[in-house]
């Protein structure tokens, strides 16, 4: 069962792997990294996970964290036995596609979080991509975390060798590593808030500039797709954090807890910051829809004035072509140009009266 996952880990002891690129490991495996950490400290020597696991639990001080990423099923079966991993938070770790959550089983936290991601572009466009997701998960206990890692950002090698920086924090345990888990997510979510706020300004300043386009709707609701999906990932989240800060869990103790309400502090403003996104969106769709209207309503009036200007020579062509033989100055040598006259001047007072009204 552990055989790809002892080959890959012994590869990969005493060194990170950093996988933001959208591929798999570059080991061939799911298997990122699996590190002893024993008062804060990395431990450099070598070993399987069963073996560093006996190590931990032998000496009964410190705990193993190991990395996956999108492990299929049969390399995930290993590690659920050896770690007894109950079997539905297996199910989820696997096939990924889940809202954000906190489950307790028994002496085991088991975390979901939904990563998010700026995509770059020069352009916003009615079909671009700017904000993409994917999913952390964390399996916490007295001496173990395993992080399983969907989609291709979101990669916790600079979150491992940051906390290593900080021993002391460390050496707080497992329940440290989901504080800095979650903390490094809130923080994305608001520095991808931030980077969307930059296409919202873009796309008010299109929709109130001189040249605005009726094609500006497309672009409006494409932003506002890319928030909601943003908005999926944080909303969910304000109930788990709550949790993690308010309940006792074996895993976390009253010192951790005080940084997850910080941590549920941080959500909570980008939560805002979203909503008011959402809400200034709002705003700028009524305002193009209104810019739009307006525009519409000055064609007819326009359309409406030609209309009767034409109407004029239109009615006395109509009159002159019935053909009667007694109509007046039907023979006389002036009668052509003086309805010409007429006509020309009709059309030159309704004229003026429409530019004196706004219609032309």
């Amino acid at each position: 069962m552990l055989s790809n996952i002892r080959r890959a880990v012994r590869r990969t002891q005493g060194r990170a792997v950093d996988l933001s690129h959208p591929a798999r490991s570059p080991l061939g495996s799911s298997v990122v990294n699996c590190v002893v950490y024993r008062d804060g400290v990395r431990q450099h020597g070598h070993g399987d996970v069963e073996d560093c696991l006996r190590r931990v639990r032998k000496t009964g001080d410190g705990f193993v964290w190991i990395g996956l990423h999108e492990p299929e099923r049969e390399e995930f079966t290993g590690l659920a036995e050896l770690f007894d991993l109950h079997r539905l938070a297996i199910e989820d770790a696997v096939q990924g596609h889940h809202r954000p959550k906190v489950n307790r089983y028994g002496d085991m936290l088991f975390a979901v979080f939904k990563t998010v991601c700026y995509i770059e572009h020069t352009e916003l466009t009615e079909t671009s991509e700017v904000v993409d997701t994917g999913e952390l998960m964390a399996f916490v206990g007295t001496d173990f975390v395993i992080t399983v890692r969907h989609g291709g950002h979101g990669s916790l090698g600079p979150l491992r060798n940051d906390l290593e920086q900080t021993p002391e924090q460390l050496a707080k345990g497992p329940a440290a590593v989901l504080h800095a888990i979650a903390d490094h997510v809130v923080d994305e979510y608001a520095a991808v808030a931030d980077a969307v706020e930059s296409d919202i300004e873009v796309v008010e300043s299109a929709v109130f500039s001189e040249n605005s386009g009726r094609g500006d709707a497309g672009r409006i609701y494409q932003i506002k797709r890319e928030l909601l999906e943003l908005k999926r990932a944080v909303a969910p989240l304000d109930r788990p954090l709550q949790q993690l800060a308010t309940r006792s869990a074996p895993v976390v103790d009253a010192e951790i807890q005080a940084y997850f309400r910080d941590v549920a502090d941080h959500l909570a403003r980008a939560a805002e910051q979203i909503a008011s996104y959402d809400a200034l969106l709002d705003s700028i769709l009524q305002a193009h829809l209104a810019q739009v209207a307006v525009a519409q309503n000055e064609d007819m009036r326009r359309i409406t004035a030609w209309a009767a200007i034409v109407a004029v020579p239109t009615m006395v062509c109509g009159v002159y072509g019935m053909n009667f033989d007694h109509m007046p100055e039907l023979r006389w040598t002036y009668g052509y140009p003086l309805v010409l006259c007429v006509i020309a001047a009709a059309c030159f007072v309704i004229h003026r009266g429409f530019r004196r009204n706004g219609w032309l």
